[in-house]
C-alpha cells in the first residue's frame, strides 16, 4: 500500500518526516537552456530521481502536437519504471519554480490513477539536507494506463470551448505573451481566441512562492468564470504550466479541468487558426501568420526566469 499523503500540497516538514515512504522526484527543467540534470547533480534532496520534461515526461515534438506532446502510456511506464517509480509508490514532486514544471508529473500521475503531490513552495522550501552526484534507484513496475479522455482536449475542442455556455478555455501563460506582446519561442503570437488569461504564477504567494489558500483560488477561478457547474479547459504554451492551474483549481473545491495537451505552440503552429491580441477574450483582433518551418521553436529573447512552458 502506498503511504498516503495528505492531499495535493505537501508541505516540507511533512516530507522531511514521510521522505523513506515516498518516492520523492526533481522535475527541475529550464527552458532558458540551463540543464535540469547539472541542477540536479549539484544538489537535490535525498533519493530524489530526475525527471526531464523533453525526454522523459513528453514525446517528440510535431506541429500538430505542440513542444511537449504527452507521452504513449507504454513510453511513460519504462520511464517511471526507469526511475524506481512502481504502481504502490506515492510520488513527490519539486522543482524551483514554485511547481511550474513539477506540476506536469503531478498531473500525469493524479490522472491515471496515481498517488501523487507537490513540494509545496519547492527546492526553496527544503530545510533538510541535500545530496549531490546522481540517484540510481532500484527498478520498478509501473503499469501502463491510458490517459482518460475526458480531462484531455484535442484542439478541435479547445476552439469550440470559448464559445460554448458553462465553459470557459484559461489560458495558463504571462499576461504579455496572452496579449500578444511578447513571444519567446512559439510561431505567432496571441491566444486563442475567446480565452481568458490565468497565468499560472498567480496561483502562488509572491513572498513565499507557496499555493493561495483554497479560498483564494476559488475567487481567482470564479474572477474569470471558472465555478461551479463551469468546465474548464486550459492550456499554455505547451502542455506543462496548465498542469500548475488545473492542479490549483482541484486546491480550489473546483471539479477536474482538461488539459489541451498541444496548447499555444500546436494552435499557433497552423495557419487555418486564428490568433487573437489584446487584453479582452473574444473581442481582439484576429491575425495570421505563416508559421515558422519545424516542430521546436527556439527562444528569440532571453525567457523570463524559471521559464515558462
Amino acid at each position: 500500500m502506498p503511504c498516503e499523503l495528505p492531499g495535493l500540497l505537501v508541505d516540507p516538514a511533512w516530507l522531511a518526516d514521510h521522505l523513506r515512504q515516498v518516492v520523492v522526484a526533481d522535475v527541475r527543467w529550464y527552458l532558458d537552456g540551463r540543464s535540469g540534470p547539472d541542477a540536479h547533480e549539484q544538489g537535490h534532496i535525498p533519493g530524489a530521481a530526475h525527471l526531464d520534461i523533453d525526454a522523459d515526461l513528453s514525446a517528440r515534438p510535431s506541429p500538430g502536437g505542440g513542444r511537449h506532446p504527452l507521452p504513449g502510456p507504454k513510453r511513460l511506464a519504462a520511464v517511471l519504471s526507469a526511475a524506481g517509480i512502481g504502481d504502490d509508490d506515492a510520488v513527490v514532486a519539486y522543482d524551483d519554480a514554485g511547481g511550474a514544471m513539477a506540476a506536469r508529473l503531478v498531473w500525469m500521475l493524479r490522472v491515471t490513477g496515481h498517488a501523487a503531490a507537490l513540494l509545496d513552495g519547492g527546492l526553496q522550501a527544503w530545510a533538510g539536507p541535500v545530496e549531490t552526484g546522481r540517484v540510481s534507484r532500484p527498478q520498478a513496475q509501473f503499469t501502463p494506463r491510458r490517459w482518460p479522455a475526458k480531462l484531455l482536449a484535442s484542439i478541435d475542442y479547445a476552439a469550440g470551448t470559448a464559445g460554448r455556455a458553462n465553459a470557459v478555455l484559461l489560458d495558463a501563460r504571462p499576461a504579455d505573451r496572452y496579449r500578444g506582446e511578447s513571444e519567446p519561442i512559439d510561431p505567432r503570437p496571441g491566444h486563442i481566441p475567446g480565452a481568458r488569461n490565468l497565468p499560472f504564477a498567480g496561483n502562488l504567494d509572491p513572498v513565499t512562492n507557496r499555493f493561495l489558500s483554497a479560498a483564494q483560488l476559488r475567487a481567482r477561478f470564479e474572477a474569470v468564470g471558472a465555478g461551479n457547474g463551469v468546465e474548464v479547459v486550459a492550456y499554455c504554451g505547451s502542455g506543462v504550466t496548465a498542469c500548475h492551474d488545473l492542479l490549483a483549481l482541484e486546491i480550489a473545491g473546483l471539479p477536474p479541468g482538461r488539459l489541451f495537451p498541444g496548447s499555444w505552440s500546436a494552435w499557433s503552429a497552423d495557419p487555418a487558426r486564428p490568433a487573437a491580441t489584446g487584453a479582452r477574450p473574444g473581442t481582439s483582433r484576429t491575425r495570421r501568420r505563416t508559421p515558422t518551418t519545424g516542430p521546436v521553436h527556439k527562444p528569440r529573447s532571453k525567457p523570463r526566469e524559471g521559464g515558462e512552458v
